[in-house]
């Protein structure tokens, strides 16, 4: 039974969520501090972000914001997601000029990889024909963008194209980051619906969830690689 409480203890210990990105074995230096490691668990990070989002999306629940603002444009120009995906980061890319953010490797090879994966996984994935295995589409996307998330921000290379134009209006502005956080998801959420991107359980569900999610792969990371 101790063996059993010992165990429960050391997991619960490890899905303790960290508050802060923590510098890890494969963290950089600088945003241009490439290895082939660091490189390799960035990429994979992204893939898996890609992935996860496919996941919420191929529920027809409802998306994450900026996916209900990519599906509502594919609609518009009858083109894949995963193309307005990276339409999308290019633009916000673009806003980082005037907010003078320094791009990184990782900010440039977000957009690429997290599009193609994006697409690909949409490609190949199941459509989900009970509310059961919709639901549960939902959850496993949540999970995988939470820990594709934590994996590309503690290898240090650069903010993805959002993150960057959110710390850089928070910076410009001095309003609160989660403020501006949920000004920009609203106002992309709003566009994408207007312009036919599904809103529903999955995306009050992301809402909720990714923070926790970002927040207990990031304390994973920082406790299985210290000591």
């Amino acid at each position: 039974m101790s063996d059993h409480y010992g165990g429960f203890r050391k997991l619960r210990n490890l899905l303790r969520p960290h508050r802060t990105i923590p510098e890890v074995t494969w963290s950089a230096r600088h945003a241009w501090d490439l290895s082939p490691l660091r490189v390799l668990i960035l990429s994979t990070g992204l893939v898996i972000f890609g992935v996860g989002d496919a996941f919420i999306i191929a529920s027809q629940l409802g998306n994450a914001p900026w996916s209900v603002l990519a599906q509502g444009l594919s609609l518009t120009f009858d083109v894949s997601i995963g193309l307005m995906t990276f339409a999308i980061g290019l633009g916000v890319l673009a806003l980082w000029i005037p907010l003078k953010r320094a791009v990184g490797f990782g900010t440039l090879l977000n957009i690429v990889l997290i599009s193609l994966s994006l697409d690909l996984a949409l490609r190949f994935l199941p459509e989900p024909t009970y509310l059961l295995f919709q639901f549960s589409y939902v959850v496993i996307g949540i999970v995988l963008v939470g820990l594709g998330s934590a994996l590309y921000l503690t290898c240090g290379l650069g903010a993805g194209p959002r993150d960057g134009l959110m710390t850089g209006l928070h910076e410009l502005t001095n309003i609160r980051i989660g403020r501006i956080r949920l000004i920009l998801e609203l106002v992309v959420l709003s566009l994408g619906f207007t312009l036919g991107g599904t809103v529903g359980m999955g995306t009050a569900l992301f809402a909720l969830l990714i923070g926790q999610s970002v927040a207990i792969w990031l304390g994973v990371a920082s406790r299985s690689t210290s000591g």
